[in-house]
This record gives C-alpha cells, structure tokens and sequence, in this order.
C-alpha cells in the first residue's frame, strides 16, 4: 500500500511539473537597450543572450515603470506601479529614505508574484541583487516574507545579506538542479552591468585590445552573458529545456559615464575595489536619455522570453507594448493561476504575446520620478503612454512634449503644437492618475531601529581599524548618491549619521584641501 501510494505522489508531482511551466527571470542591473550583440552593438558581444533570442521572442517595446533599480523591481514583483507603496528612488539610508518621502522597503503585503506562484505549488527562490531594502536597514523583512522558499541576496537588509555578488548563477544551477522534478520559479538577478566593475581576469584578458572604457565594460558584459550561459547550460542538462519559460531584463537604461577616469584603475586592486562609473560606457542604441531619465533610453530595456512550444523562436516583436508589471498577470496565467478578486493590478495579461502572437495593449502606462532633474533629458516627473503616444511633462504639467514612438523611437521630435488634443487627453490621465498616489508611505514599512545601536558602536578608533579597503569602496558608492565619483561633505556626514567629528574626519581624508573626497583619498586614506 505504502508503494503505491509514493508511485502516486510521484505520478501526481511529475504531472504537475509538466503543466506547470518552470519560470527563470534573469534581471541585469544597468544593462542598456544597445548592449546586446543582437541589438546591433559593434563592439559588445553576448553570444549567450543571442543564442536566447534566436530560440525564443525579442520584445522590442518593453518598458521598465521607473528609470532606477528599487522601484523597478517593486513593479516587476507587486504587478503594481511602485508609486503606490511611496518607492520613487532607490532604498538608501533611513535618513535618505525619510527625506525622500519613501518607506525603508517594499511592503510585505504587497501582491507578490513569488507568493501567487508558492500557493500554487511552485519552488521559488532569489538570487542575486535584492534592493527591495538596503544593506544599511535594520528589521527589514526577509525575502520569505514576499513568497521564497530560498534565497542567496546582495544589497538586503543589515542582519540578513549574505550572498557573494557574483554567486548568482551558481545559486541558480543548484537550485534548478534541487527542484528538477517540480515547478520552480527563481529570480536571478545580476549585478552586471552596475558598479563596481569588478570584471574577472579572464575577460579583461578576452578584450584586452579595446580602449581602457571599453575593455572594462565589454568584460562585465562579458561575465553577464556567461551567467546567462550557466543559467541556460543547466536547463539543458537537466533536460528542462522544453518546459522553462526564460526571461532576461533589465532594471532601468544605462548608467551615466563619469567624465574622468576612476583613480583606483591605477592605484588600487581593481578585483577588490571595482572600476567607478567612468568606465560605464553601455548604450542605448540610439534612445534618448539614460539611466534616471523618463526618455526611453533610461526606461526601454531589452526582454527576451524564450519558452519553447509557445515564444516565436527567432522573432523580433515590435508590435506589443510590454511592461514590468504586466509580468504578474501573464505569468500566473502561464502557471494557470487565478490571481485574488480583489487584486488590483496595474498591468495586463498578455499571455497571447508570450504565445507568438502581435497582441494590442489596452492600458495606458504611467511613470512618476522623484530623483534627479537635470537637462536636457532628466527634468520629466511625468509620463504617460497611450499607444503610440508618450508624454512628458513637468510635475505642474506646465513643460511638456509629446512623442510618436514608432515613428520616433528616439524622441527626437516634440509633436505637442501640432496634436493639442492629445496632449489634453494624456495631460488628465497623467494627473489623474497621480491623484491616486499615497503622499507618505505607510508606517510600517519604516524602521524603528537605527543603522548601528549606541549599545553594540565601538569606539571610533576601534572601528576604523578594522575597515579595510573593500568596505571603504562599498562604502564610498553607496554614499555617492550624485554618482560623479567624489563625496561631498554631506554625503560623508548623511553616511555617517550619528558619529562624532565628521568635519573633522572629513578634512584629515580631503588631502589635497579642496572640499572633495575622491575615490583614491576615501579607500587609501592618508596616514597624517
């Protein structure tokens, strides 16, 4: 009796497997629209994502609904525009997060697309980036909070970040090769292309014939795409291939380059340390704007879905406006999920595109950005699409422009004098919209802790002897929120926040004097 009911427990769980697909999301950090060989890149090459792209559909017209990392991901997740839980930039400090009118993460009972998928018998896990929280939160939820079985993370909270940033594929393998016989969803999301460059030395030797810029990024790229090669190997030796559903992204366009080289390329151990955003050379292909921008450039990414039996293999749709939080829906029906009644999702289902099929969006799309707002291609705060029709305006709607996409894909020409009607129309909705946004975020989701308890603070001189070179690099970028390779004084003094004699200990670093902290001064500090 025992026997048969394990050969029954076993029949039951194979066929679940098998019509249930496997779902694997592989999400980049920073990685452009043009930084793909198949996008027509002449000097990056991805053979693996290529190789992608040729077995499955090319989704040409897929945006991300915030052009930075946190709430892009919040979107993905919750199904859910990431305004709607106040998360507008990325999760810094307590204090940055405060300043900005944001929660200190994501709420865990916000829809979840990992706990849709676990309640209908999927494996799920994460890998890799998290930023749902930041590593200086402290009483941040855990990822099993949202819905995963298992998880390896970077950038989590304070107490519970442990994974290796380049531990993601090898995470991946072994949980695909755990959960071969059931249904599993996992999240593998990359740290390529963001900084630090820490490129490995076999691909710094693979393109050691390019310019400094170039040779750095083409080899994070490079150890990008073997991820993927890793991810997509696995599945094929593990015979599951034919019932996976692969998706790779990009959480927003491609960060700005700096204007002049990262003094530790010379100075410093690269492989500890990582190249700065001088070397952030990625593309857009032509799209206007970049990272933090609303312009395509900094919201236009690539997706890439290969689901044999199902994707078009080899097909370039550019018909299908995609979006981050259209992902719920359409894979909890290719899971057969039927999502909660009162599940209010920003996004569709469109399950058909996923299915080769040139399938019309119904929704408008919304974007609001709360961070930097420069120009000429940052000031937007709001944007609308409808169709074919995108418009950017001020948060008073009072600038705007109006653009025709597929006619002009690169934003080149502002149409807003000669269609009025339109930019009336997609001026209400845009509004209208934002009247429904939360003006503080809830209460909640905000720490009650601080970054380090005066209990456990070691006296300054004790901490500091036990900071070495890494840790002041992985500093140094997470409190250079204006990302142009120097600290200023109240970046230093708001990643400090709460010690003793910042000035002080702010000018013994600045050794030439001139109220700047470059890279070299903050890592390798003077012994003076």
């Amino acid at each position: 009796m025992r026997s048969l009911i394990l050969f029954f427990f076993a029949l039951s769980s194979t066929l679940l497997a098998e019509t249930k697909p496997n779902m694997v999301l592989i999400y980049a950090d920073d990685w452009g629209w043009g930084d793909l060989s198949c996008h027509g890149s002449s000097w990056l090459k991805t053979p693996n994502l290529d190789r992608l792209a040729s077995e499955g559909t090319d989704f040409q017209q897929f945006n991300v609904l915030n052009p930075v990392c946190s709430p892009s991901r919040a979107a993905l997740i919750t199904g859910n525009y990431p305004a709607r839980f106040s998360v507008h930039q990325h999760f810094a400090t307590p204090e940055q997060n405060h300043e900005r009118g944001m929660p200190d993460w994501l709420d865990p009972n916000a829809p979840s697309l990992p706990r849709f998928l676990k309640q209908a018998g999927y494996q799920t896990a994460h890998f890799g980036k998290w930023h749902l929280t930041n590593r200086e939160t402290r009483g941040a939820p855990k990822p099993e909070a949202y819905g995963y079985d298992a998880s390896a993370v970077f950038n989590g909270g304070a107490e519970w970040e442990s994974a290796d940033l380049h531990a993601t594929a090898a995470n991946t393998v072994a949980f695909i090769k755990a959960n071969r016989d059931k249904p599993f969803f996992i999240n593998a999301w990359i740290h390529e292309s963001h900084t630090p460059h820490i490129p490995t030395p076999e691909s710094m030797q693979k393109w050691k014939h390019l310019d400094p810029q170039k040779q750095v990024y083409a080899a994070v790229i490079t150890d990008g795409d073997n991820a993927v090669g890793q991810i997509l190997d696995a599945l094929k030796s593990e015979g599951l291939e034919e019932s996976t559903i692969v998706m790779f992204s990009s959480d927003n366009g491609p960060e700005h380059t700096a204007a002049k080289d990262s003094p530790q390329k010379a100075d410093l151990d690269a492989q500890v340390t990582g190249y700065g955003t001088y070397y952030s050379v990625g593309e857009t292909s032509g799209l206007r704007g970049r990272k933090r921008s609303l312009f395509e450039g900094g919201v236009r990414v690539p997706f890439i879905v290969r689901w044999p039996g199902h994707a078009t293999a080899g097909a370039k749709n550019d018909a299908t406006i995609l979006t981050a939080v259209d992902l719920l829906p359409t894979l909890c029906a290719a899971a057969g999920v039927t999502l909660p009644g009162d599940y209010a999702c920003d996004g569709e289902n469109l399950i058909a595109a996923f299915n080769g099929q040139n399938t019309p969006r119904t929704r408008p799309i919304f974007w609001q950005w709360l961070g930097m707002g420069a120009e000429p291609d940052y000031w937007p705060r709001l944007a609308v699409r409808d169709g074919d029709w995108k418009l950017v305006m001020s948060a008073d709607a009072k600038r705007h422009e109006l653009h025709q996409l597929q006619m002009d894909r690169a934003e080149s020409i502002d149409v807003s004098k000669t269609h009025p009607d339109i930019v009336t129309r997609l001026t209400k909705l845009a509004l209208d919209w934002k009247a429904t946004l939360p003006t503080s975020p809830n209460p909640d989701c905000i720490t009650k802790q601080s970054i380090v308890p005066k209990s456990s603070q070691a006296k300054p001189e004790a901490k500091r002897s036990n900071i070495t070179p890494e840790l002041r690099a992985k500093a140094f970028l997470r409190w250079d929120t204006d990302k142009d390779d120097t600290l200023s004084l109240e970046e230093y003094t708001v990643g400090l926040k709460g010690e003793s004699n910042l000035e002080s200990r702010y000018k013994n670093f600045d050794q030439d004097g001139n109220g700047k902290l470059t890279r070299k001064e903050f890592i390798v500090p003077s012994t003076k």
